[in-house]
C-alpha cells in the first residue's frame, strides 16, 4: 500500500514579507511528514502544504503559525 498524502491551504491573516514567508515555509518543511510547502508573492496570505497525515496533523500548521505570532486558519477542508 502506498503513502497517502493530503493537501491543505493555510491562510495567514497578517501581511508578511517575502522573507518572513520563506522562513515560515522552511520551518514547515523541516517538520517530519511535510512533503511540500509553497507560497507565492502573488497570493501572500496563502500557503499550500502537502503532507502525510499518518505522521503530522494539519492543525500543527496552525499551531506553528501561532508560535511565530501569526494568526492562521485552514481553508478548503
Amino acid at each position: 500500500m502506498g503513502t497517502r498524502w493530503a493537501e491543505v491551504t493555510l491562510h495567514i491573516d497578517e501581511n508578511t514579507t517575502h522573507d518572513e514567508r520563506e522562513i515560515f515555509r522552511d520551518r514547515l518543511l523541516g517538520r517530519e511528514g511535510v512533503i511540500t510547502a509553497s507560497c507565492h508573492d502573488e497570493r501572500p496570505h496563502l500557503m499550500l502544504i502537502e503532507y502525510d497525515p499518518d505522521i503530522i496533523n494539519s492543525m500543527e500548521f496552525v499551531a506553528e503559525a501561532s508560535s511565530r505570532g501569526l494568526h492562521a486558519e485552514l481553508i478548503g477542508l
